[in-house]
């Protein structure tokens, strides 16, 4: 339970912070300054609910008090009964916005985000359906505002997708899209079948929050760089340079590669953030196994061979397998309209969490 000594401490803590980011040395380490700031701002939000929660407990008890005083006016006995009644139906919403906010904070939630999706089993189909996953989140990032950017492609003869790995920039992106991951089922009829029939195609979505050098570091002798020609349709469009870069990371045998740009250096730098940002996945993923009981709690946590979703087109159902949420919109999710799972899928692992909260 959330006391009044936890407010003064989050007002000091406050007060250090505003402090701090009025030094000018403080702005000229602006990697410490905007620490500072995402921190100041969280408080923030912290000091807005816990000043709702008290107020309406301090009200609750004032208006109790008047109901049930001895040799009280009668009327403001009752219109003090109707106050309890209200105070009691906001005080429940209040009390879990304020345990939505003092949750730990992820350090990556506010990080830009890599998503790889590949084509799993279904050939073509399942290749045409990686590539209506990244249409529904393109459209998606759009929708929020959020600028994305294609890192690596490799298209199927159909004009899908074996695999596609693209960059999602803007506010709390991970926080949003970290749910996506795992495995994606489509069942529908082929483009590619004659008959009619329904076929049952997968494609796996992994969301990885984007590292900087500081969080990985990555020793120039722990990578085996290989540059090669680019393959592409042929004709014009044929890269004729050497610009493709595949990089290898020793320790870890994580390969990663590019060929999207014309420019050797610009593939390479590309390379090198999904190389960090996988890695980086790989120590987090890493430390929530060993935190079995948080792990369980974690509806994000990144597994990809956990099917986490299934979209039936013949009957315009999607269906979230770990919410038991069926939703008769298929089409409106496949053009972006993902906020109702997206909403319900944090609604959830939030909820976990509280009560996770509550027990310590």
């Amino acid at each position: 339970m959330i006391d009044k000594a936890h407010i003064d401490q989050w007002l000091a803590r406050m007060a250090e912070i505003e402090t701090a980011l009025a030094d000018p040395a403080t702005a000229a380490n602006q990697r410490r300054f905007q620490e500072l700031l995402l921190e100041h701002s969280r408080l923030q939000e912290i000091q807005r609910a816990a000043s709702l929660y008290f107020r309406l407990l301090r009200e609750r008890a004032e208006s109790d008090a008047l109901a049930h005083q001895e040799g009280g006016d009668p009327d403001l006995a009752e219109m003090a009964r109707t106050e309890i009644e209200r105070l009691d139906r906001e005080l429940p919403a209040a009390e879990r916005a304020l345990l939505e906010v003092v949750l730990p904070a992820d350090p990556a939630d506010s990080r830009n985000t890599i998503v790889e999706i590949r084509a799993g089993t279904g050939g073509e189909e399942a290749a045409l359906f990686a590539g209506d996953l990244y249409r529904m989140y393109s459209k998606y990032a759009e929708r929020c505002g959020w600028k994305t950017g294609l890192m690596d492609a490799s298209p199927s003869s159909l004009g899908g997708y074996k695999e596609i790995i693209f960059s999602v920039e803007g506010r709390n992106v991970y926080r949003t899209l970290r749910y996506e991951s795992g495995g994606h089922r489509v069942q529908r009829i082929p483009a590619t079948e004659a008959s009619g029939r329904i076929h049952t195609s997968a494609a796996t979505v992994a969301v990885l929050p984007e590292a900087e050098e500081v969080d990985v570091e990555i020793k120039p002798e722990e990578l085996k760089v290989e540059y090669c020609r680019a393959s592409g349709p042929g004709g014009q469009s044929v890269n004729k340079s050497d610009s493709a870069v595949r990089i290898v990371h020793l320790p870890t045998g994580t390969v990663v590669q590019c060929q999207d740009e014309r420019s050797q250096q610009r593939n390479r730098e590309k390379a090198m953030r999904v190389l960090r940002a996988r890695i980086l996945d790989k120590m987090r993923l890493e430390e929530q196994a060993r935190l079995s009981n948080e792990r369980k709690l974690q509806m994000g946590s990144g597994d990809r061979s956990e099917r986490i979703r299934t979209y039936n087109f013949p009957q315009n159902r999607v269906t979230d397998h770990r919410i038991n949420l069926t939703l008769y919109t298929l089409d409106r999710v496949m053009e972006g309209g993902l906020e109702s799972l997206v909403e319900a899928l944090r609604e959830r692992d939030i909820g976990l969490r509280i009560q996770q909260l509550m027990k310590t």
